[in-house]
């Protein structure tokens, strides 16, 4: 199961493997006293991407589009948490006020569709076609 979760949120126990997906570290939050199992800045959208969205709603299909081509160019990245979430509950954390429409629910959208794709004994796909 993967959830999405503002990372200023009380800590649940049925969080699972909690992972910071964003780039920049969150405001207001010291090091030692946010409960995170792992900060992965590489499944962050890159920073070009990151300035040009904004967070602005008329730009986030966009912005979705982008950021799921980034993703697919980088299996790398994303491939380990393919099996946290097969195993139990992976927590993607994010510090955007916008709880809806920001890169945590893309990558969590981008995720789900992966887990959907593979089949048991499946090797990773080849993203080289679909990242422009």
């Amino acid at each position: 199961m993967i959830q999405c979760k503002r990372v200023y949120a009380a800590v649940a126990a049925g969080d699972g493997y909690r992972v910071l997906v964003d780039r920049l570290w969150p405001r207001g939050c010291k090091k030692d006293s946010l409960h995170l199992d792992a900060w992965l800045r590489e499944l962050a959208p890159s920073a070009a991407l990151r300035k040009a969205f904004c967070h602005e709603a008329e730009r986030f299909e966009e912005f979705r589009l982008h950021y799921r081509n980034e993703l697919a160019a980088h299996p790398e990245h994303w491939w380990p948490l393919l099996d946290k979430a097969r195993s139990g509950t992976l927590t993607l954390l994010f510090a955007a006020r916008e709880e809806q429409l920001n890169n945590a629910t893309v990558l969590a959208e981008f995720l789900e569709d992966e887990l959907d794709r593979q089949q048991p004994g499946s090797s990773p796909v080849c993203y080289a076609d679909e990242a422009h």
